[in-house]
């Protein structure tokens, strides 16, 4: 199965599931990704969310951004925190009615392509990945870096053959040789360069203007009917990225980020260290939720269309973006 039909077919699919988001108002069900250390999960584990907002939370993991949009679609899942913007991206161009509610994290350097090290190909010799086999992840960050990178070194992805694999299989299929470049995140992304290297730094990457940041998601309708809720939501996880900005604060939070994650303290240290966690009124900026955000989905968008992934893009990503919870829970704090 080819790149672009595996991805048009998951977004068809999407199309089709979404519109059924009603749940009751005293549960609701919030999507996360283990191995991907944030302060959110200090007050998850601490249950300063359901103190806060009255209702019970069910906390779900996940592997892929992909999943959570089918998640979102079905009506299981009401909020997901940190989704990448092309998996976003792609759902909201198949139809899909989410709408991003704020910028979970930045990170440039915790993204991206790892090459096998036995081929020794780097970024001068990048042209040589023509003809092989990569794992990919489709419709997500680490896909639509890939997509970047190889048009930046002139890589015809048509001689390439690109396998859909969430990131911890990408990085076993690394591991054991089976592909020659594997994309991911987080922990797999730590194994991935335990085999191999990347071709571009975070740095090198935004300077090809390929940022790098997750959001917090949920269906418009269901938003539109519980702005209350969500507008708590993000308070409690605005709170938990302010404790985090003070190191004095690391110790005591950092044992119980990691236990959530799944990790050990080392390894959730060396990934958070990379992260930024922008505040609410960076957020609310032009470089982000004031215009930067819209643009960017629009440039993902029109990315996926001409790699021929998704059909087509929506004329404006501007209806997907709705401030109006966080200005409210700025308004409380």
């Amino acid at each position: 199965m080819t790149l672009k039909t595996t991805l048009k077919g998951a977004a068809a699919a999407l199309a089709v599931m979404a519109g059924t988001t009603a749940v009751s108002a005293q549960e609701i069900t919030v999507g996360y990704f283990l191995e991907w250390p944030m302060p959110f999960q200090y007050a998850k584990a601490e249950g300063m969310y359901d103190e806060a907002m009255g209702v019970t939370i069910n906390w779900v993991s996940f592997d892929t951004g992909t999943a959570m949009s089918a998640a979102m679609a079905s009506g299981d899942v009401q909020l997901s925190v940190s989704q990448g913007v092309p998996p976003f991206v792609v759902a909201t161009s198949a139809g899909q009615d989410l709408q991003i509610l704020d910028v979970a994290v930045s990170y440039s350097d915790n993204d991206n392509c790892v090459v096998l090290e036995a081929l020794e190909i780097d970024k001068e010799s990048a042209i040589e990945l023509e003809g092989k086999k990569v794992a990919v992840p489709l419709g997500t960050a680490a896909h639509y870096g890939f997509l970047k990178q190889m048009s930046h070194f002139g890589v015809d992805i048509t001689t390439m053959e690109v396998v859909d694999m969430a990131p911890p299989d990408g990085a076993a299929a690394l591991a054991q040789g089976s592909v020659d470049m594997a994309c991911g995140w987080g922990g797999s992304l730590r194994r991935m360069k335990e085999h191999g290297n990347v071709l571009l730094t975070g740095a090198e990457k935004e300077d090809l203007g390929i940022l790098v940041f997750d959001v917090t998601s949920g269906p418009a309708g269901w938003v539109a009917e519980n702005s209350d809720i969500v507008a708590s939501f993000l308070a409690v996880t605005a709170e938990a990225n302010a404790m985090w900005a003070d190191p004095a604060n690391h110790d005591m939070m950092l044992p119980v980020i990691a236990k959530d994650a799944g990790m050990d303290v080392d390894a959730t240290e060396a990934t958070i260290s990379t992260f930024v966690f922008p505040s609410v009124d960076d957020q609310l900026t032009a470089k982000w939720l004031g215009g930067g955000a819209q643009e960017f989905m629009k440039g993902v968008a029109d990315v996926f269309v001409e790699a021929g992934s998704i059909d087509a893009a929506l004329d404006s990503y501007d209806a997907n973006v709705n401030t109006g919870p966080l200005s409210s829970a700025a308004g409380g704090m």
